[in-house]
């Protein structure tokens, strides 16, 4: 296993850290201002559906092609790039929603966008697992709650863009840019790694790619894909129906419909800040069937609530419950450091999955049934991954066997 000095890892950290920060604040930026790109184009939930799975098309794309990039060119380059990629979708949003008014404008910028940020997910979990693998704890949380943390802001300046009437182009614009410096800023500081374990680093990148595609035949990957399916569909449900179901079926206007996102990803990222510990106190199994109760007890809230300020209590509680189903699948996929990287993305795959192509069946479904009836089937889905949890045993002989 590559070693790094205390100071090289640490800046390695804080880039990764910077990276997931900037995948959230590009989701968080979509999903805060879909009302806004909804009443510009004059679509239905059918049609926003419809670019959500245009989105998820391209984005399961990039999943399948992590592996590969990874294997070919490194996750390091495979970050920039799809990061730069994504930033050109992200202001494609802007200049299809407010400069042209066109759909297929809109379309081209979230294929861009989902095929970059979902192959950069897989990507970033890949590096987040192998720091946790060298501080030997649980801190894949801490990475997304940095992703959480992006959310947070990518929501907040949704709210606050949204209710001063600014326009989705310069917003989206804006988020672009910023997202760009982050890529090349992190860029600087994330080593440059063989993907694989240590014997396939001599070998050519063919090899590299068999070993990083062997964990599709472990039985434990699809567990663990099982366990993370129910949370990622929480997940991506609230980034793209929340603001929605807020202003639309409980009448609260697009402004509340923000917030509403920002409570449930201020909410999400405060746990995963503790995560890590909390796991490690009381193990992975334990926390996450706690948590899958409370986040069906939260979405039941959410959608049962007669009032705003309870709405608002069933979004924090879905963010609380829904906040280390992710993270906790990742750390356990990275049990033994020398299958870590393959497991890692072929578990957060499995995932992402979920978390993309999730949200698109929902709003085809909502057009029939209606928005908050079809959050029903995210409760069956919280509760069905609760009862899988005991997947995330540590594996015997691991670092994770005190858990």
């Amino acid at each position: 296993m590559q070693t790094f000095a205390p100071t090289a890892l640490l800046r390695w950290r804080l880039a990764v850290f910077a990276i997931f920060t900037a995948s959230g604040l590009s989701i968080a930026t979509w999903a805060a201002r879909v009302p806004s790109i909804k009443l510009a184009l004059d679509i239905d939930n059918g049609a926003v559906g419809l670019l959500l799975l245009g989105m998820g098309a391209a984005s399961l794309i990039g999943l399948s092609c992590a592996s590969l990039i990874a294997a070919r060119i490194g996750t390091r380059r495979g970050m920039l790039t799809m990061m730069l990629m994504l930033s050109v979708g992200v202001a494609l949003i802007g200049v299809g929603t407010d400069l042209v008014g066109s759909l297929p404008v809109v379309l081209l910028g979230l294929a861009l966008f989902g095929f970059g940020n979902g192959c950069l997910d897989v990507l970033m979990n890949v590096d987040g697992a192998a720091i946790e693998v060298e501080v030997g704890k649980t801190i894949l949380p801490l990475f997304h709650a940095f992703f959480s943390l992006g959310t947070v802001i990518g929501a907040g300046l949704g709210a606050a863009a949204a209710g001063a009437g600014v326009g989705v182009f310069p917003h989206t614009v804006a988020v672009a840019c910023a997202v760009v410096v982050i890529a090349v800023v992190a860029f600087l500081f994330v080593p440059q790694r063989t993907f694989g374990s240590p014997d396939a680093a001599a070998s050519g990148w063919k090899e590299r790619l068999t070993v990083a595609l062997s964990a599709w035949r472990e039985p434990r990957t699809y567990v663990l894909g099982v366990v993370m399916l129910g949370m990622a569909f929480a997940e991506g449900g609230a980034n793209d129906w929340m603001a929605l179901g807020v202003s639309e079926e409980h009448g609260g206007g697009e402004a509340l419909g923000a917030v509403a996102l920002t409570v449930f990803s201020v909410a999400m990222t405060a746990v995963r800040v503790i995560g890590g510990p909390l796991a490690d106190r009381f193990g992975r199994v334990a926390t996450l069937r706690v948590l899958s109760i409370t986040a069906a007890a939260g979405i039941l809230l959410f959608i049962l609530a007669p009032n705003m300020p309870l709405v608002f209590v069933g979004a924090a509680l879905w963010g609380i419950g829904a906040s280390l189903g992710f993270p906790l699948g990742m750390s356990a996929a990275a049990d033994d450091p020398e299958h870590a990287a393959a497991r890692v993305s072929a578990a957060s795959a499995i995932g992402y999955i979920a978390f993309l192509c999730g949200p698109p069946i929902l709003g085809v479904i909502s057009d029939h049934i209606g928005l908050l009836n079809t959050l029903y089937i995210i409760v069956a889905l919280v509760v069905a991954s609760g009862f899988a949890s005991g997947a995330a045993k540590p594996l015997p002989g691991t670092r994770g066997t005190s858990h």
